[in-house]
């Protein structure tokens, strides 16, 4: 019997130089039954040519040309030009280990399911960390399900979502992914993925969470470097995001936790995208972390990740704040960055009143305190994001300026 037909969307701006391996990777698949549509959003360099070229090699593949419109345009005009029963992204600068979809399909056929969930590999240049989701590899239906849901954005410790927000690593059936990603507001620009995968996730009768980890994301010097734009701006964007989800969450059960998942969800990001400290100056609850502690101090911070970099940029930006020292487990690769990144074990020879742990996830900021205590720190120098849930939501209204979001309960 043959194999049904998978599209595999890849929206194309500026990556000439990796597109090819992108692209490679996908036809090199060990399931054959692909159509692969490239977008290509306006971009400016070679990668039309590219697109072009490759499509007349092999007749799987669709080329589309639109002026540029942002991602969420591009992934709509490449699922609206499929025709596969499953639909499939891949991020351009990305590839794909040869057995990715043969074994995601594989998931699906078995389990009946209407989504296969994948980990991923994130390659920075000759490392290569495994990540996977928080809730366990299976198949969820009927009251498992329930209880995904229920954890999807948040299961339980702050900003610790139990299913990664990104499309790429997912294969879905295609009308549980169709209207969805067609729902998403184009001029959403931070969470694109998000707004697609959680409600396309709630259409879904059966999930299959796996532990495959072939989708390779590469972390590029270019996105290592967090050159954002002004919060405010980020913030007006995640505003957006945050009301579109909330009207998507509005029709389903409240015992889904959906909003309360959303809230912890968007409040860490909130905070990662403002390095934590846009309210400093008062806006934020004087009981949130870093608020009250750190003015005038000599601080060392410890991540050098997307929190890290905002949150070192807004200090500097304030001139109220004395940075003495930063320092990662990943130095070396921010260092071929050009970021001014130390060895955590240098931090024994920094002189300063606290260390700021620029990390959110329980797992990460558990790692970073045990070694600095080994390292023989004060604890009481230590600090990291760990709001009560009243300050939560505090904070959340400040991010949200009050009124943006409605009631936060």
């Amino acid at each position: 019997m043959t194999e049904p037909l998978i599209s595999v969307i890849v929206p194309v701006y500026r990556i000439e130089r990796c597109l090819g391996i992108c692209i490679e990777s996908i036809l090199d698949q060990t399931y054959q039954n692909i159509e692969l549509i490239l977008v290509d959003d306006g971009s400016p360099d070679r990668c039309p040519e590219i697109c072009d070229l490759y499509a007349s090699k092999d007749s799987r593949i669709t080329v589309i040309h639109k002026p540029n419109g942002g991602l969420v345009s591009a992934r709509k005009a490449g699922i609206l030009a499929s025709h596969g029963k499953y639909i499939g992204v891949v991020d351009g600068d990305d590839r794909i280990g040869r057995g990715f979809y043969m074994s995601l399909y594989s998931s699906i056929s078995e389990s009946g399911a209407d989504v296969a969930i994948a980990g991923f590999s994130r390659d920075l240049f000759d490392k290569s960390q495994v990540i996977l989701n928080t809730l366990p590899s299976g198949t969820y239906e009927g009251e498992s399900l329930v209880g995904l849901y229920r954890q999807m954005l948040s299961c339980g410790k702050f900003h610790s979502y139990g299913i990664t927000t990104y499309l790429w690593n997912k294969l879905f059936r295609r009308e549980c992914i169709l209207q969805s990603q067609l729902n998403v507001d184009n001029g959403i620009s931070i969470g694109e993925d998000a707004a697609a995968v959680y409600p396309a996730l709630l259409k879904c009768k059966k999930v299959c969470v796996t532990d495959n980890c072939a989708y390779h994301y590469r972390q590029r010097e270019d996105s290592m470097l967090k050159l954002s734009q002004s919060f405010d701006r980020e913030a007006a964007s995640l505003r957006l995001l945050y009301r579109f989800l909330s009207d998507e969450f509005e029709t389903y059960p409240a015992d889904y936790r959906l909003k309360e998942q959303l809230n912890d969800w968007m409040l860490g990001t909130f905070i990662i995208r403002s390095g934590g400290v846009c309210g400093m100056e008062g806006r934020l609850p004087e009981d949130f972390p870093f608020a009250a502690d750190i003015k005038g101090k000599a601080v060392a911070v410890c991540g050098a990740g997307t929190f890290g970099q905002q949150l070192v940029r807004r200090m500097n930006q304030s001139g109220k704040y004395k940075i003495v020292g930063w320092f990662d487990e990943d130095y070396r690769e921010y260092r071929r960055c050009c970021m001014d990144v130390d060895p955590m074990p240098a931090i024994s020879a920094c002189r300063f009143d606290y260390i700021l742990i620029a990390k959110l996830d329980r797992a990460s900021v558990n790692a970073y305190r045990r070694e600095l205590l080994d390292l023989g720190i004060c604890n009481e120098k230590i600090l990291a994001i760990e709001p009560c849930e009243e300050t939560k939501k505090k904070a959340l209204k400040i991010y949200l300026n009050e009124n943006a979001g409605g009631d936060l309960d």
